[in-house]
């Protein structure tokens, strides 16, 4: 299969590429695009620009809505409701995310069986974006951005800092530092590190304090992500600080993925390969099929979608900004997360909870699933549940969901350049 399934539409239109199966005129087939969903209003318009510019790169027949796992509006629900009412009887489901971690692997194909078994509509569940050479050839444009605009200083002076967004799936953690050293060594980089937003370590200040010991002249942060949002706004925070600490350094801030066109031709392609003659699997290493060294005790694992409570939620929620934070001075640290139950209980799993959001769970599930993971994408839950939920949010509300939900916690959640680096990080005491 060539790298661009199919090219935008102009001029040649929508040839399928050589190999590509052509879609028939049965049954009606729809896209879904499936997002995260963020409390940054920027964030959540950038997405809905990529759903808007993604159907040029599809067969011109395909209807292309989109929905959110969570913090925005519309749910996942919607766009397929949608799509749905447009008289699709087939719909392509891709996850708009950069790697498979829990949201990919877990979350969203649990939202989707589920609307597959209660409607009858065919949801076709498909890869994350991964590592192509389209997704490496938009990283290194935005990494030469940030040096276009800067005095010249030998690249092997120069060290490379590539900042993922960090899960409990050492999966994807691990795919981080294998995009980071494919940069490093195609671009030729003095030295390279990785770090990460959340969950696990090294976090962003840890990593660039870190570097700063390293003895080069220039430092490149680049944050491998798509959009903007409260974690961009993070980086970016610790990066000052730590080039605060450091003025013999220059440090620059490479700009994040954005609609770069090796973005678009990558979910094209996600898309597109779902009717190939054979799915491709939706993951290869993924802890609940495989026994991934550390995570073993999570094979087999319920998988359901845990983001009822907080799904439609998005900036205006309780909480939701910096300025409000009692913990934080000028960007999301993510220090709320070790406040409610102390260091102990980081979990290994990062809901996004922006400020004034932390969840007591009163885990516990009683499940029957059979899944057939055969063919990448059904996920049919057999479900007993005895479930009793019981969140205390911050923001002044309690929920009792009758539904709970045990998530393993992460076995490194100690480690000193982990979360608990964050504890640094509490906003000054002006009283």
């Amino acid at each position: 299969m060539s790298d661009v399934p199919f090219a935008p539409r102009g001029g040649s239109g929508a040839e399928a590429a050589p190999g590509a199966a052509t879609p028939g005129p049965s049954p009606k087939t729809g896209v879904l695009l499936c997002g995260h969903g963020s409390r940054s209003e920027a964030a959540v318009e950038e997405f809905r620009g990529l759903a808007s510019a993604l159907p040029s790169y599809l067969p011109p027949d395909w209807p292309l809505d989109y929905g959110y796992l969570e913090f925005a509006n519309p749910v996942l629900r919607k766009g397929l409701d949608s799509l749905k009412d447009q008289g699709c009887e087939r719909i392509l489901a891709v996850p708009g995310m950069l790697l498979a971690a829990m949201h990919a692997k877990n979350d969203i194909p649990s939202v989707l069986a589920a609307y597959e078994e209660e409607t009858g509509v065919q949801v076709i569940y498909g890869r994350e974006l991964g590592i192509t050479p389209q997704m490496l050839a938009a990283a290194r444009a935005r990494i030469e951005e940030a040096l276009a605009g800067a005095p010249e200083v030998p690249l092997h002076e120069t060290c490379l800092v590539v900042i993922g967004r960090g899960a409990s799936d050492p999966d994807a953690n691990g795919n981080v530092s294998k995009i980071a050293r494919m940069l490093w060594e195609g671009m030729g980089f003095g030295w390279c590190e990785v770090g990460y937003s959340g969950v696990t370590f090294p976090l962003v200040e840890p990593a660039l304090a870190h570097v700063a010991k390293l003895g080069y002249r220039r430092v490149v942060v680049f944050p491998y992500f798509l959009f903007s949002g409260i974690l961009i706004d993070r980086i970016y925070g610790f990066t000052d600080e730590v080039a605060a600490r450091h003025p013999e350094i220059e440090w620059l801030k490479a700009p994040y993925l954005g609609t770069h066109e090796g973005v678009l031709q990558t979910f094209a392609e996600r898309v597109t390969e779902l009717v190939g003659e054979v799915v491709p699997p939706t993951c290869a290493a993924c802890k609940y099929r495989a026994a991934v060294i550390g995570f073993e005790h999570e094979v087999g694992a319920p998988q359901e979608s845990h983001h009822h409570h907080v799904e439609g939620q998005g900036a205006a929620a309780p909480g939701s900004n910096v300025a409000d934070c009692a913990l934080c001075d000028t960007f999301c640290t993510g220090l709320c997360r070790l406040e409610k139950a102390g260091a102990a209980h980081v979990h290994g799993h990062d809901h996004d909870h922006e400020h004034g959001h932390s969840h007591d769970h009163d885990h516990g599930h009683s499940h029957d699933h059979g899944h057939d993971h055969g063919d990448g994408h059904h996920h049919h839950h057999g479900h007993d549940h005895d479930h009793s939920h019981d969140h205390g949010h911050s923001e002044g509300h309690s929920h009792d969901h009758g539904h709970d939900h045990d998530h393993p916690p992460y076995p490194h959640a100690d480690h000193p350049h982990g979360p608990l680096s964050a504890l640094k990080s509490r906003k000054p005491d002006r009283s």
